[in-house]
């Protein structure tokens, strides 16, 4: 299962506008990315919902992951490794107001 991890910028953390970009971002992808933080159970990080619900604060380290089952519908480890890279870079340059 491919990962990344990545610090939240936004400096109110994933809420209101940050995850919606966020949220807007993952979509784009086309891939069933989840977030979480380490040790924690991932959530769907295509959901607004669930992104906004979990607490993924300022300065918080949280890993995307896409299973493999993505690699099946015909989605290139290069490709998806390509897509949470962006992912992170994202959630490193999101500025909260």
């Amino acid at each position: 299962m491919p990962e990344h991890k990545a610090i939240v910028a936004a400096k109110i953390g994933l809420h209101a506008r940050a995850a919606a970009v966020f949220v807007r971002a993952v979509t784009a992808t086309g891939l069933p990315v989840t977030i979480r933080k380490p040790g924690q159970q991932a959530v769907d990080a295509r959901s607004l919902l669930e992104v906004m619900t979990e607490d993924f604060g300022y300065g918080c380290e949280v890993v995307l992951a896409v299973e493999g089952e993505a690699l099946q519908a015909g989605s290139t480890l290069n490709e998806v490794n390509d897509a949470l890279a962006a992912l992170s870079a994202v959630l490193e340059a999101l500025e909260g107001p």
